[in-house]
Formats: structure tokens, sequence, C-alpha cells
């Protein structure tokens, strides 16, 4: 009988914070701790709620009757880090220097690290997290802009990305580093990757201005009607940022960031809404056009997943202009808590060695 490893997950996000109990791969609690904007609104840094958020989650783990002794290892959601490739890394002083003072910005998700080797810690036993967005594998040739002084950045679903390829593997027969696959994680933002023998080779950021268009983001744009509309006069540079990032893609059009929204728009006979959305699934299925191009057609899976992927509809029109590339698999929705415990699990089982942030 395979031995039971008991893993606590942390996910905090900006009004919330995610918590979990594993047993291996079998999720046994699961809560979510919503804060209040008040809560929240005390602190005048993401680093001075960690206290109180650690409380919350201590606090609701004993009211649950757990027992935190029989924990084997806290796993936090990784946050806004140096670039650093993928895989699961043990939290160390430099790593939480880091969070604390948000050398590449500022996030919750920075407080998931601190969270979870202050908990492990305690109880003497390892804390890690596991790729993070700021996950970088690129090719060196990828990173080539146009313009010198814009380099291309890797900032995109990592943690959702490599959990489902993985998963995709398993189901082949085969590794992650034995296989090829392009995954397009479809959700408020869409990035989609070319993974290669296990690296992220390729992929688009996901979070400011490249790649597709989706529900909230603008995707890649005109650069020289950007540049005009920048100059007009009309927006200052957070306006234009916003446009960018949380007012772009499907809200911008169609005054919604939420597909189901869309999708009953279209059923009403919104014509503008059914080009809209139609649109986003053309842009994805282009992007992971290009990224066969790099993986040189050799492509064992194209892979589609995020929230989004529940939409039969919107997967059939993005299935439909790709799958001469390569078979398509649905993988919907982005269990997050699961593969931060998955990602614990391959280092307590010997499957892979912890890596240390540098």
């Amino acid at each position: 009988m395979s031995e039971i490893y008991r893993i606590l997950t942390i996910n905090p996000g900006s009004t919330s914070t995610k918590i979990a109990i594993f047993d291996n791969e079998k999720n046994v609690f699961e809560e979510v701790l919503r804060h209040s904007s008040e809560e929240i609104g005390k602190y005048a840094t993401i680093f001075d709620q960690y206290e109180f958020r650690k409380n919350v989650i201590l606090e609701t783990l004993n009211e649950k009757g757990i027992n935190l002794t029989k924990l084997d290892a806290v796993v936090g959601r990784g946050g806004l880090l140096k670039p650093i490739e993928g895989g699961t890394y043990s939290v160390d002083e430099n790593m939480i220097n880091d969070l604390k003072v948000g050398v590449m910005g500022q996030h919750a998700s920075n407080l998931g690290g601190i969270i979870a080797s202050e908990i492990a810690g305690q109880l003497n036993i390892p804390s890690f997290i596991v790729d993070p967005v700021v996950v970088d594998e690129l090719n060196e040739i990828a990173r080539i802009s146009g313009i010198p002084q814009l380099d291309r950045k890797s900032i995109f679903h990592a943690l959702n990305q490599k959990a489902v390829a993985r998963r995709a593997a398993k189901d082949m027969g085969k590794g992650y580093e034995d296989i090829n696959v392009i995954v397009a994680h479809l959700g408020g933002g869409v990035s989609v990757g070319a993974h290669k023998n296990g690296r992220v080779i390729e992929v688009n950021n996901a979070l400011d201005g490249d790649g597709p268009f989706s529900p909230e983001r603008s995707g890649g744009l005109p650069a020289g009607q950007l540049a005009k509309l920048c100059f007009s006069g009309e927006y200052t540079l957070d306006e234009i940022k916003k446009l960018i990032t949380g007012k772009g893609g499907l809200v911008a059009y169609v005054g919604s960031n939420d597909g189901r929204e869309v999708v009953a728009m279209i059923e009403k006979g919104d014509k503008k809404a059914e080009l809209v959305y139609k649109a986003m699934a053309y842009q994805v299925a282009k992007e992971i056009g290009a990224c066969a191009a790099v993986l040189k057609g050799k492509v064992d899976a194209i892979i589609l997943t995020g929230g989004i992927a529940y939409d039969k509809e919107f997967t059939a029109w993005i299935k439909e202009d790709v799958e001469f590339i390569s078979e398509v698999l649905i993988y919907p929705g982005e269990d997050e808590m699961i593969a931060l415990a998955e990602g614990g699990l391959r280092v307590l089982r010997g499957e892979e060695e912890a890596k240390k942030y540098q």
C-alpha cells in the first residue's frame, strides 16, 4: 500500500484565501475564506495582510477540527518572483524576502509562500510553491520583439497549464517530459503555450497585451494605432493600461467579461456578440497554429483548459480550425488547489527534487 501524504494548500486572492487539505490526490477539505474590503482596506501593503490572513486560516482549520500535526507539507501559491523555470520550489529566506518586497510587483499570491513557510516552520515540515505565473522557459529567440527596448516576457497561467499537460501525458501513457503539446488556457486571460519535453518554450504574455484577446484583456493590438491612441490626449497612461488589462477584449465590445452572459446574448440573436465571441476563438486558434510552427508540427495533442473550456460551442469553433494539427483534448476548469498538491506530492514521493530559488 502506498504511503499517504497529507498536504495543506493555500491560494490567496485579492479578496479571498482558498485553503484545502489533500490526502495524496484526494481532496478531504476545502474552503474559501472571504475577506471584506473593509478588512483588507486596513492594510497599507499586501505583506501587511500576512498575519491577518494566516490567523484566519489557522482559526478555520482549528474550528473544523483539523490536526495540523498530521500534515506532511504546506504548499502555497507562488507569487510575483523573479523569472524562474517551472517546478516545485522550497520556500526559503531568499524567496520570502523577494515576496515581501514584491520584487516583480505586488499581488495577493505573494502571501502564499510566506504563510506556507510560517505554518510549516512551526510544524517542522517542508513548505513549497509550485509553478508561479513568472515561470520563464522561453527559448532565447522567443524573447526578441522587434524593438530592443521591449523584450517579450513569459507571464502566463503556468500552474494550470503545466498541471493539465501532466494529466494529458498520464492519460496518453507517457511522461510530461516525453511529449510536445500546445495548451490553451481560456479564462479571464488567455494564454497559449508550446510545451516541448516539459518546458514551455513559447507563450504569449497573458497579462499585458500579447496573443489572443480575452474576456477582459486586449491581447496583441495594432501597434501604430495604439501609439496614436496613447498620444491622442483622450487617455491617461493608467486608462490605456486599463484598456489593455481589465477593460479590453469581450467587455470592451459587448459590455460583459462573463462568457456565459455573452452566450446568452448570442442565444437572443445578438449578432455583434456572436461575431466578437467567434473572433476570440479565431484568435486562440491562430495562436495555436503559431505554437505548432514553433514545435515544427510535432504536436502530440492540443489541450483546451480554463473556465471557458466548459463552453462546448466555443471549443468546437477552435477544434474545427486546429484539429488538422493534432488531436484536441479538453480539460475544462482550473483546479489550482490540486495542482499545488500534486507539485508537493512529486517532491514528497521522490519523483522530483525541490528546486532552490535563486
